[in-house]
């Protein structure tokens, strides 16, 4: 591509005038291989192509999350019952799909036991969780948290993402139901409960997701999403409140480490023009946040980061994104017409 070339369509790009197809995975333009999304140290070439399956055979509704397992593949969870586990090599080839029975399939976390890799997959609909194997036979489900005295009914319990500690116990974000972390031991018996919806320091308005992490590891705790408050929080292993990471105009999903690093989905910004707004958000060891493919460049004033905005039409409602072992991310997308993920390399 000419720098001519590449130029007008970048700018076209920021601009917003591109249009997309429905068959596109995004707002589309004929050439992807020269357009650069990112800031500093996290820099992405963009391929809208990648993952491109027959939508008659293969189809999918909301791309919600995905993981890369020990073998190295992709791993995307989809809410069409057709097939809501669709698995792809890293170059995007289609390798297998299963999963039929899960309406509102919406959180998938990777749990590696003995060398042999596990899912648990949150159902919001089904108002469960399920482990299953790899290839999608079901280990357990565990039904909604009676025992607690917080829940009168299934229907109220709505769980989004779960997260894994070293020991196997493992803790439920219930972010579309009472807005509670649900801890629990390897065996599904319940340990602990906290949180709840409000804005006090351990509230949340949205709990949309959580991660372990063990970066520090004298210190490990976990990170819960407040996506409505624009907050990441930190708490101990025992619900215990530790602090408050604010980023400002961010509607977060789940919190994603990779090395050092977090990554995170923004479903949109908060104060776009646009309903289908969206971007990437990466932060480092320090809290700080150092890279937004498709947004703001960020910036701080007297150590506060300024408010972070949509920038190009590129991503329409990221839901989720892993990174593989090249250091490449894949964003899943919710409400975005059906469309499959993007693969962004990193250069």
């Amino acid at each position: 591509m000419s720098r001519r070339k590449f130029l007008k369509q970048s700018s076209c790009l920021a601009m917003g005038l591109l249009t997309y197809p429905m068959y596109s995975s995004a707002f589309s333009f004929s050439k992807t291989e020269d357009i650069i999304v990112g800031h500093n140290s996290h820099k992405y070439k963009v391929n809208l192509n990648w993952g491109q399956l027959n939508s008659l055979k293969t189809p999918v509704n909301d791309c919600h999350e995905m993981v890369q397992d020990s073998k190295g593949r992709i791993v995307l969870l989809t809410n069409h019952i057709k097939n809501n586990v669709i698995i792809y090599d890293k170059s995007g080839t289609l390798l297998e799909t299963w999963g039929t029975e899960y309406p509102g399939a919406h959180g998938l976390t990777l749990v590696k036991e003995n060398g042999t890799d596990f899912l648990l997959i949150t159902d919001y609909e089904r108002h469960q969780i399920i482990k299953t194997t790899i290839d999608g036979k079901v280990v357990f489900t565990l039904d909604f948290p009676s025992e607690t005295g917080k829940y009168a009914t299934k229907e109220d319990f709505k769980p989004t993402e779960t997260t894994v500690v070293e020991n196997g116990d493992f803790y439920v974000a219930d972010g579309y139901g009472k807005q509670h972390i649900i801890h629990y031991n390897h065996k599904g018996e319940l340990l602990n409960i906290f949180g709840g919806q409000g804005t006090g320091n351990g509230q949340f308005l949205n709990a949309h997701g959580i991660c372990y992490d063990d970066r520090d590891k004298q210190n490990p705790s976990l990170l819960i999403s407040a996506r409505e408050l624009n907050q990441l929080k930190r708490f101990s292993l025992k619900g215990e409140f530790l602090e408050t990471i604010n980023v400002p105009g961010a509607l977060i999903c789940r919190p994603v480490i990779h090395k050092k690093d977090i990554y995170f989905a923004v479903l949109r910004s908060k104060n776009s023009l646009r309903s289908k707004s969206g971007f990437i958000l990466i932060m480092n060891e320090n809290n700080e946040v150092i890279s937004c493919p498709g947004a703001t460049a960020p910036s701080y004033k007297n150590h506060n980061l300024e408010e972070l905005y949509q920038t190009i039409r590129l991503f329409q409602h990221p839901h989720d994104v892993c990174i593989d072992d090249d250091e490449n991310m894949y964003v899943a997308q919710w409400n975005s017409g059906q469309t499959y993920p993007i693969k962004l390399t990193r250069v």
